[in-house]
């Protein structure tokens, strides 16, 4: 049995750390790369780096955050935000990320997930998925959830991994930030998917992650303002997992 992931998430706007709620009222929680550090000693599973305004601004990612990030820790990460070419894939990679996440850019560059995976390989490609319920589904929005994309979200998985995504991150718009737990529903849609699927999007206590895990069927969690403010440290939320016969490293 494969163990489930807990994953911190940095949000990073103008070289710092914030958080909001519903991608909204952004608070700043801090240094990227203090906290990496933090959460790495902490012993969380994973990272991911998100530049949260790159795709809107039009610009790339942050490259040197990335490099200063991959310094200090010694887990794997992600980085996301403003990809949208094999070579801004080759440079985030080159400065130490793990993987790439793509949102934006897949819409409007129907053939990049295809190269960057061809590139790298599927292991190295993250497909990053916003979704907001809109009556009895869940459209896919881009550029930071402005902009509905014209998807359904188990169609704009299927279509990801078919072009080479070897991982979905899954971000319920309605939940971010709330701490009501996450979208069960949403997560229960991908768990056929033949790739793994992190859950992101509404942590607020350490049961919300067991039903991620037990009724969501995620094979990773992520969450990013309870591990920021120290709600919920990483050792006791691994601890509690444990003892509900939940497979996580220790």
């Amino acid at each position: 049995m494969v163990a489930k992931r807990i994953i911190a998430c940095l949000d990073v706007k103008d070289g710092r750390t914030v958080k909001g709620t519903g991608f909204v009222n952004l608070k700043d929680m801090g240094d990227p790369v203090a906290l990496a550090a933090r959460y790495a000693e902490e012993g969380v599973d994973e990272l991911v780096l998100l530049d949260i305004t790159a795709s809107l601004e039009g610009r790339h990612a942050f490259t040197q955050v990335v490099e200063e990030v991959a310094a200090a820790i010694n887990i794997p990460f992600t980085v996301g935000g403003g990809i949208s070419s094999v070579a801004d894939a080759e440079r985030l990679l080159e400065a130490g990320a793990d993987k790439v996440s793509v949102n934006s850019a897949a819409f409007r560059q129907p053939g990049l997930l295809q190269d960057i995976a061809r590139r790298y390989g599927s292991q190295c490609l993250v497909l990053a998925i916003d979704v907001k319920r809109v009556n009895d589904r869940f459209e896919v929005y881009s550029h930071g959830g402005t902009k509905p994309a014209g998807w359904e979200l188990l169609a704009w998985a299927e279509a990801g991994v078919a072009s080479g995504a070897g991982e979905i991150l899954l971000t319920a718009m309605d939940s971010d930030g709330a701490r009501n737990g996450f979208n069960l529903e949403a997560c229960r849609l991908l768990s056929g998917l033949p790739v793994p699927v992190i859950i992101s999007g509404g942590a607020g206590e350490a049961v919300h992650f067991a039903d991620a895990f037990t009724v969501g069927g995620a094979d990773a969690a992520l969450a990013a303002g309870i591990f920021h403010e120290g709600l919920l440290p990483v050792p006791v939320l691994k601890q509690y997992l444990q003892q509900q016969n939940i497979l996580v490293r220790i």
